[in-house]
């Protein structure tokens, strides 16, 4: 097959992936549904937070312990596929188990964070393979290209998705309608590993076996040796952490005026249009390879994200702007951290970097664990300003940060 084909491929086949993921993520969003189905079975802030820990930070730490076991291996694509289908396995648990939920219990919500937490980690054991088959695979020129159409593709197909998990949740009493959001993510998950099915890997050499001690040794030498990786970990743990502060918009929102079902699918509606409207721009104005400047965009708008929550009136039709901003402010998140990682690695050190990437977000687990701790103890303003103030150091990275597609960046 002519290496054009194969490109196109393994083009489509990670947008086909990226429009069921999308869908998927849409039904069991962490902003908006999760949280006010924890709320709505029990759950508090400190509840919150810990489920927030493990489905961002939690998640990018164990990627250190899976590159170890996927590293070694010469073709990434049954990893991947494993990964995805323990995924789909607790989804569908999930929804039988929501499915006959019944009232408010402690143990119900511990039972909602642990297979909460066995559909994160499989996620981390796949975004291993996945980093490094999109590497391996999609032609350097082209990764910018794909990032951004991938996220413009996932933004048009969940506007569609927003809009029926609203009407689930107006027209559905609970707990079956966060039931049928589960069951219906799981099935969309399945449909997605058809692309993944489609990718055309090459089979890498076999790698050379190394000690514990020699892997641990590597990594390290990453960390000294390579400063632009640093300043990489340096901006997903200060302006990072908002991705693991978003959750806590929805029980600020809750503390303020009733939230219902059907207002939930209204502010993810709204968050929607916002990630729909931030690819739309990108994809119209962003220059080449270029990351910096989406750097600084990123880092301004996730800090006045918890501000503008803090100013707007108590309202619902007000807090939407809330969720507008999270949407842009999550979609650049996921281009830059992405893109800036795919930059500064290689082919031959892509998975380690990914690994370490995860092990080195450390306040992606600290942070919001923290947060719904102290939002009992100093409430969600204090929280929110205290916030807004770590993410802006961020803005070190974006003005210092170099390799060959942001040099002259702006």
């Amino acid at each position: 097959m002519e290496e054009a084909t194969v490109q196109k491929r393994n083009f489509t086949a990670f947008l086909i992936h990226a429009l069921f993921l999308a869908l998927t993520l849409n039904f069991i969003d962490i902003n908006t549904v999760v949280p006010n189905m924890l709320a709505e079975s029990g759950g508090t802030a400190v509840h919150m937070g810990i489920l927030s820990a493990i489905m961002v930070g939690g998640t990018k730490f164990m990627q250190l312990v899976f590159a170890g076991m996927i590293v070694p291996l010469r073709r990434k694509k049954p990893a991947l596929l494993a990964g995805i289908y323990i995924r789909v396995a607790a989804l569908l648990a999930l929804g039988l188990f929501l499915g006959n939920l019944g009232g408010e219990a402690l143990w119900k919500v511990w039972t909602i964070i642990l297979v909460m937490t066995v559909f994160s980690f499989s996620g981390a054991y796949a975004n291993i393979s996945y980093t490094d088959i999109m590497g391996k695979v999609i032609l350097p020129e082209k990764r910018k290209k794909l990032l951004v159409v991938k996220q413009l593709i996932s933004s048009v197909g969940v506007i569609v998705s927003a809009l029926l998990v609203k009407v689930i949740l107006s027209q559905i009493s609970y707990p079956a309608n966060y039931s049928l959001l589960f069951l219906l993510a799981g099935l969309l998950l399945l449909l997605g590993t058809i692309g993944f099915w489609l990718i055309i890997e090459p089979v890498a050499p076999a790698p050379v076996r190394t000690p514990l001690r020699e892997k641990y040794r590597e990594f390290w030498k990453v960390l000294k040796d390579d400063p632009n990786f640093r300043k990489y970990l340096f901006l997903i743990n200060t302006s990072g952490v908002i991705v693991s502060t978003l959750p806590f918009l929805l029980l600020y929102g809750r503390s303020r005026f009733p939230v219902d079902g059907g207002m939930t699918g209204t502010f993810l509606l709204v968050q929607m249009v916002g990630a729909l409207g931030a690819n739309i721009a990108l994809t119209l104005f962003s220059k080449g390879q270029r990351y910096r400047s989406m750097i600084y965009l990123f880092v301004i708008v996730s800090a006045l994200t918890l501000l503008v929550a803090l100013l707007l009136p108590a309202a619902p039709r007000w807090y939407s702007l809330v969720f507008l901003l999270s949407g842009i402010s999550f979609t650049i998140s996921q281009i830059v951290s992405s893109g800036v990682l795919l930059e500064i690695s290689t082919n031959e050190n892509r998975a380690v970097y990914t690994g370490l990437s995860g092990a080195g977000s450390i306040m992606q687990v600290v942070y919001p664990l923290l947060a719904g701790y102290l939002v009992g103890i100093i409430g969600f303003p204090a929280v929110f300003i205290m916030t807004s103030v770590y993410i802006v150091l961020g803005l070190y990275t974006a003005r210092t940060i170099h390799c060959e597609r942001l040099v002259g960046a702006n």
